[in-house]
């Protein structure tokens, strides 16, 4: 039996990839990225730091940081905690990708900033999207489940305040049109903040309406608020946006990582068919010692077929399509994450950002292609970079299956300068010598 016939996936929307990103990464990634800081100012006190006790924090955050897993800062925290946590303030614009230590690093100069005796919003910190505040605001309380008298208040969907009411948390974490809403309501007052974060930069101005109302929420502090904007891209609108809001900042931008394949042997099988992929697929399963795998496919279709057949054999298996909910996507996220199922099929919404330290292998069900049916080779390296992470060996299976295969095969080869091994699927001793 073949797949039935295909169509396309169509694009998650930036906050549901976001969301994703964040749930799959449990732990802060070992990025070998350096900053590149671009200060306007060139005599600003910039260091880096690798202890959280240089930063001569309270005893009480400290307790906080460590308790909730950080050892030493990251790269980007590093580069940017000095700068956020210098006197007199400095605002800034980093570009920082989730799993790399950024929300900590923003809420802890804002904990630190807090001037508990004094009864009224001092750090406003604006999320795209009712999930994405939810989740800082998590990490915030845990950060400052030490710090005697900080308190939050959350300004998102269903949160309703009384007429008149006087809000008297220190930290607001919300999204923009509640937030502008309160303060236009008089609930708080835009001028007495100290702190004024803009998270995820280039998903807010993805989403109708929240680009003005950042500016406008902007206009409304005071010239002495320190502003603090994040970013995980550096794009040209992203910048336009940022310098709309963030005045004479200093600027960190994480430098061009290099992803290499020295971690991953490539190889290839030619089969005749489908049916012959997926028999090749379950020999190899038969024949090799897999921690997880995840497994690529061109069309939310063909992933569902497979999944489908794989679950039906007695496979563990999860799968992902832009047909699935958010909810049932980080569901399946979370599963695969804590090892519940051992086998992740995927099109390419999440070919990008899952770094799962038990995957060992990657299965190109079906090679990546442009609309117009070239070799996607960005694509390529993306998917296979989902194995050999942290230093880690991986392993790389393409399925071969037409001539066209077989062509963009061999660019892909060209491309990155790397010979792609045939091995024969039903050859157990090659199979296990592979592992």
């Amino acid at each position: 039996m073949h797949p039935p016939e295909e169509t396309d996936e169509k694009e998650l929307p930036p906050a549901e990839v976001s969301m994703m990103r964040k749930v799959i990464r449990s732990h802060l990634l070992q990025s070998s990225q350096e900053v590149e800081v671009i200060g306007r100012d060139p005599n600003s006190p910039l260091h880096s730091v690798k202890s959280f006790e240089q930063l001569q924090l309270s005893q009480s955050l400290l307790r906080g940081v460590y308790g909730m897993g950080f050892n030493a800062p990251s790269k980007i925290q590093e580069s940017t905690l000095p700068v956020l946590l210098a006197y007199p303030p400095v605002n800034l614009i980093a570009q920082s990708q989730n799993g790399t230590g950024k929300t900590a690093a923003f809420l802890l100069a804002s904990l630190s900033r807090v001037r508990v005796e004094e009864r009224y919003p001092q750090v406003l910190i604006l999320s795209p999207t009712f999930e994405l505040a939810m989740q800082t605001l998590e990490v915030a309380q845990r950060m400052a489940q030490y710090c005697v008298g900080i308190e939050f208040r959350s300004a998102v969907k269903g949160e309703m305040l009384p007429k008149s009411y006087a809000i008297q948390e220190h930290i607001i974490i919300g999204t923009p049109g509640k937030v502008f809403d309160w303060g236009m309501r008089g609930h708080f007052n835009f001028k007495a903040l100290s702190i004024f974060i803009l998270d995820e930069a280039d998903i807010m101005i993805s989403i109708q309406g929240h680009h003005d109302q950042c500016l406008r929420i902007h206009k409304l502090v005071s010239d002495s608020c320190q502003c603090i904007l994040f970013s995980a891209t550096y794009s040209a609108e992203v910048m336009e946006f940022a310098e709309m809001i963030i005045f004479n900042p200093i600027i960190m931008q994480l430098k061009r990582e290099e992803e290499s394949l020295d971690n991953v042997k490539q190889y290839y099988i030619e089969c005749n068919s489908a049916d012959q992929k997926y028999a090749a697929l379950s020999n190899i399963y038969g024949a090799m010692s897999i921690g997880q795998a995840i497994i690529f496919c061109r069309t939310k279709k063909t992933t569902f077929w497979l999944g489908t057949k794989m679950t039906a054999d007695g496979h563990s298996v999860g799968y992902l399509s832009s047909d699935l909910s958010m909810e049932d996507r980080l569901t399946v996220l979370t599963r695969f994450r804590e090892g519940k199922e051992k086998v992740l099929i995927t099109t390419n919404v999440c070919s990008r950002g899952i770094d799962i330290e038990q995957v060992t292998i990657v299965v190109n069900f079906d090679l990546p292609v442009t609309v117009n049916g070239a070799a996607d080779c960005e694509t390529y390296l993306h998917r296979i970079g989902r194995t050999g992470r942290f230093g880690k060996k991986g392993i790389a299976i393409n399925m071969v299956e037409k001539e066209s295969d077989r062509d963009i095969l061999i660019t892909i080869e060209e491309h990155f300068g790397r010979k792609i091994e045939l091995i024969d699927a039903f050859d157990v001793d090659a199979l296990e010598k592979m592992t």
